[in-house]
């Protein structure tokens, strides 16, 4: 037969200890993200897309790093208080699920983005993003084209201008040169 066994208070916490631990972790922060490295042109929009799941109602915070530049979004809470950094206040859309919305992309935008969640047991997650913006090539061009034709229609402009006036030239020339011309056409020729 099998020895009953009570526990004693040590054991009995090393047992609550761990149970509680198995909940903690089954409760844990979780970060999803269906893409990590992102690319878009200057002035597009770009979200950054995000499912969090956690216990109870977490503060989400945003964070861009490029080099020595580290800089706050914003922070929000579900369904609650939304504090966004003045530098994007006009840029930024936040949303329920932690994702981030950002308008009007520059240059400078270029960097890694890091979204921090945390639990009210003060526990945290970070995941981060990198965002890089291009250049739209096309514009340029654009406007080289552009450049170019006008810079075309000018020097046609001129060379026809240019043969106008060595046209009108030639005819003034031409009336004046009859002009001093006698005007019978009997010259008197002298014995050499």
């Amino acid at each position: 037969m099998w020895p009953l066994r009570l526990w004693d208070a040590q054991e009995v916490a090393i047992f609550l200890s761990l149970t509680l631990y198995v909940c903690h972790l089954a409760g844990a922060i979780s970060i999803q993200s269906p893409q990590q490295s992102l690319t878009r042109p200057v002035q597009q929009d770009v979200l950054f897309s995000v499912d969090i799941s956690c216990v109870g109602t977490p503060t989400i915070q945003w964070t861009f790093m490029s080099g020595r530049v580290s800089r706050d979004i914003g922070a929000w809470q579900p369904g609650g208080f939304t504090n966004v950094s003045e530098d994007y206040m006009d840029r930024v859309h936040t949303y329920t699920n932690g994702s981030m919305g950002l308008s009007a992309l520059r240059i400078q935008d270029a960097g890694f983005y890091v979204i921090t969640v945390t639990e009210l047991s003060g526990s945290s997650k970070d995941e981060g993003f990198v965002l890089k913006v291009e250049e739209v090539l096309y514009e340029d061009l654009q406007f080289l084209a552009v450049f170019a034709v006008g810079l075309a229609s000018l020097a046609g402009f001129l060379m026809v201008s240019m043969w106008l006036m060595d046209k009108a030239y030639c005819r003034i020339k031409a009336w004046r040169q009859r002009r001093q011309m006698p005007e019978n056409d009997l010259t008197d020729l002298q014995p050499l």
